[in-house]
């Protein structure tokens, strides 16, 4: 339950995220490519890894998709990308809402997935980045919240939380970034990290919403030797287990730990850490393309 201080901005049928047709005529399940061939079955929350920090939720009647890095392999600002979207951003559509955690770095919003924001019902980021985005981008600081009709009248709760994209002091540096609760009554509550290096901002978020029962954590342990004297701008593979006991979540989907270079915890490491920390069985881990009913 989200505290009653929050204030919801409603977004209703004449909103852009009910464009063109209706909900209940949009949200009849995957595209059979995102889940490998097989249409998975109803869930209160279904997650497809696109690749990187992009992941495709279908979630009380709605379709979000998380930090649209939609690009193929190459340089992009500085960073190198080495492969590219499992998914091709056509067979995305219809996607409701975007969830971007910042728009300032390119493993989080790459050129195809800045094209991609456009196709999009609604961007949920920064306030900053919403400035700088534009059209259909929605700034929202931390605390803040929206409320958003989906198929059959179901009212989701998209609150926008802290994030700390590195080390203690490192904000004027990296810039603002974002994470985001989604809640609607008889589901699951969902949290989506954003890029969060800081367990002290998670705990903060599981002392003021409560305990999440599926996370989507940002893992990856990044680091950039030019930046921040090495310290993690994400959350290691450790680290991403302990938040699991801190958010007392029932299941965790890794994103953001493959795909480019600055990426130095994939997969293994995940596995041994979760393993290590006693919640493997809490684990999610998907391969680029494949679909979890949840």
């Amino acid at each position: 339950m989200l505290p009653s201080m929050w204030h919801p901005v409603v977004l209703d049928a004449s909103s852009p995220v009910a464009v063109r047709q209706t909900l209940a005529e949009r949200f009849t399940g995957f595209p059979p490519v995102i889940s490998r061939g097989t249409l998975v079955r109803m869930a209160a929350l279904d997650v497809t890894l696109v690749g990187g920090p992009t992941a495709l939720l279908r979630y009380g009647g709605l379709r979000w998709l998380t930090d649209p890095a939609l690009s193929p392999p190459g340089e992009y600002s500085g960073l190198t990308k080495t492969t590219g979207p499992a998914v091709e951003p056509d067979d995305l559509e219809p996607v409701d809402v975007v969830l971007l955690s910042h728009d300032h770095h390119s493993d989080n919003l790459d050129p195809a997935g800045r094209e991609f924001l456009a196709r999009a019902g609604r961007v949920l980021t920064t306030a900053a980045g919403a400035v700088r985005l534009g059209g259909n981008a929605v700034g929202m600081e931390p605390w803040s919240s929206a409320e958003l009709t989906g198929a059959e009248g179901a009212h989701v709760t998209v609150t926008a939380v802290p994030a700390q994209h590195g080390p203690d002091g490192s904000d004027a540096i990296m810039g603002p970034v974002i994470g985001f609760v989604l809640a609607a009554s008889d589901l699951e509550t969902v949290y989506v990290s954003g890029d969060n290096a800081s367990l002290d901002v998670v705990r903060s978020i599981a002392q003021r919403v409560g305990p999440v029962d599926i996370a989507v954590l940002h893992a990856g342990a990044v680091q950039r030797p030019q930046e921040l004297d090495c310290n993690y701008l994400t959350l290691s593979s450790d680290h991403a287990a302990e938040a699991a006991k801190i958010l007392d979540a029932a299941a965790v989907i890794p994103v953001h730990f493959e795909g480019w270079t600055h990426f130095t915890q994939g997969a293994p490491q995940l596995r041994a850490a979760f393993a290590g920390n006693g919640v493997k069985d809490r684990l999610r881990l998907l391969e680029p393309g494949s679909t979890a009913a949840l």
